[in-house]
């Protein structure tokens, strides 16, 4: 029995401008990636009878219908055959948040298969793969903290200063397709150039319209940014989470002690790249 056990990062993002909108209908964007210690856990275990079974579900999401299962099922069928896979999922990072968690679980197991049936596909058409199951499957398969363009999938690494981050997770599921079609959101940030930028000018577009529609998500952002020493408070992605940014982890475990009783989160290391990117270079793959 072989058996692969991999890491599947979750993300922030440190700014996210909505520079315009394609004919159809996709959102032109710009934003930082910022991939974070705070992981998803996958276990994929060779089958010889070409089936692909998720060992249990996530709540609300249907195994065929689970972003892992339709990837292995992609590749499959990009391979033409072979074997098949058991995949176990050990979820911690929170659905609906803005974390990018079912993204990242796609594409640890896109670059986990790759590797456990042989494919030898190059990242390109892995990358490519990842497009067609979400915005931000292709940054994970990308490895490191990258500016992102388009609808996400352009790419280019960056080189991010060590971090810690506090973050706060409301107890809402924000719908990321209600957030894209509201009419108060503001499609016309003017498009900045790389390099040079500053991640700290930045700002959510998303952020005004999450607030308004999840009170919960609003509360919780205007107390992180009532605290000292930070130099990012915003939130992530279309929510719901919300973050700070801190120097040290000293700094970031002292903001998370002083959390209100009604408040749950994590302290969180922010990586330079991908767990798995970084044993694939050094396998020599």
């Amino acid at each position: 029995m072989t058996t692969l056990t991999c890491s599947a990062p979750a993300k922030l993002n440190l700014f996210l401008h909505v520079v315009g909108r394609r004919p159809d209908g996709y959102h032109l964007l710009q934003t930082v990636f910022r991939l974070l210690d705070f992981s998803d856990e996958l276990s994929f275990t060779l089958r010889d009878d070409g089936k692909i079974k998720l060992s249990a579900e996530t709540m609300g999401v249907p195994a065929d219908q689970n972003l892992c299962v339709r990837a292995a099922k992609c590749l499959q069928a990009m391979s033409g055959s072979g074997p098949g896979v058991d995949i176990s999922l050990d979820k911690k990072i929170p659905m609906g948040g803005g974390l990018g968690g079912g993204s990242s679980d796609a594409a640890t197991t896109l670059v986990a298969l790759n590797r456990l049936w042989n494919l030898n596909l190059d990242r390109e058409t892995l990358l490519e793969l990842g497009l067609q199951l979400g915005a931000d499957v292709p940054v994970f398969i990308f490895g490191q903290n990258a500016f992102a363009e388009g609808v996400g999938e352009k790419l280019s690494a960056l080189e991010l200063p060590a971090a810690w981050y506090l973050v706060i997770i409301p107890p809402v599921h924000v719908s990321t397709a209600e957030i894209f079609s509201s009419k108060e959101l503001t499609r016309n940030t003017i498009p900045i150039k790389i390099p040079p930028f500053s991640i700290w000018q930045g700002h959510n577009d998303l952020e005004p319209v999450v607030c308004r529609l999840y009170p919960e998500v609003a509360v919780r952002l205007e107390w992180l940014k009532q605290l000292k020493n930070t130099t990012i408070a915003a939130m992530s992605g279309s929510g719901a989470c919300v973050f700070a940014e801190f120097a040290t982890e000293r700094e970031a475990c002292a903001a998370y002690a002083s959390l209100p009783d009604d408040m749950t989160g994590f302290v969180a290391r922010g990586l330079d790249c991908h767990p798995m990117y970084t044993a694939l270079k050094k396998n020599g793959e």
